[in-house]
């Protein structure tokens, strides 16, 4: 394969079955990953259930894969919220050109909101569970954002970072800022255009700074040194 645009009418083949076959509470999702980050969805089925359309962006696991932080970013059977307070099942496989490179992913994100609320209810009134299933459960500890542009979804990683950190900017010294740097670093964050102004804004530091502090979490330099200065 060499491009996402090339195989669109197998994708819509492809998502058109899917579609047909699955249930209006299944999200398809076709990411292109060599566009700007800031619209990848080129083809997107029932989009009410993360609330997004042709042109959004990709989610925060998306970066990663593109950071190079994660080697292989397919998941399977994850479960994830919405900023809506939706539940998702969620699967995701990441698509590479003839060269290896990652180019796309496909996603796929069942709503189970109410679902679940129907087996709370049955076994409630069953007090029953079947022999096997007691420790079934889908993959848990993955941590996916969905956001309609890049904008919303920095911000949601700066203010990840800055709980990871647990300090107010004006209480962060030079090492817990590169610890800062290193959690957005480490999330890709900085594969979203522009983002670094963005970053400097927040934390009151010039550009030269900001990539000095990059320099030295992405060299495993000494963050422990000069902690005193910020």
């Amino acid at each position: 394969m060499k491009s996402i645009e090339q195989e669109r009418p197998f994708f819509k083949q492809l998502f058109d079955m899917l579609e047909t076959q699955m249930s209006c509470n299944d999200e398809l999702v076709l990411h292109d990953l060599t566009k700007g980050y800031d619209h990848t969805i080129v083809d997107i089925r029932n989009g009410h259930v993360t609330d997004r359309r042709i042109g959004d962006c990709g989610s925060n696991l998306g970066l990663e894969v593109l950071r190079g932080t994660v080697a292989n970013g397919d998941r399977y059977n994850y479960i994830t919220n919405t900023r809506s307070g939706k539940i998702l099942r969620s699967s995701t496989i990441f698509i590479h050109d003839d060269d290896g490179q990652v180019i796309g992913s496909i996603c796929i994100n069942k709503d189970i909101t109410e679902s679940l609320k129907m087996e709370a209810y049955m076994h409630n009134v069953n007090k029953y569970t079947l022999p096997g299933q007691e420790n079934e459960s889908a993959e848990h500890g993955i941590k996916e954002a969905f956001f309609n542009n890049v904008n919303e979804l920095l911000d949601y990683m700066i203010q990840e970072a800055q709980a990871q950190v647990n300090k107010p900017v004006a209480q962060m010294d030079r090492a817990d800022k590169q610890a800062f740097l290193k959690y957005l670093d480490d999330k890709g964050a900085f594969v979203i255009s522009k983002s670094g102004e963005r970053v400097c804004d927040f934390l009151g530091i010039s550009k030269y700074t900001l990539y000095t502090y990059l320099d030295v979490v992405r060299n495993g330099g000494d963050k422990t040194k000069n902690r005193n200065h910020g």
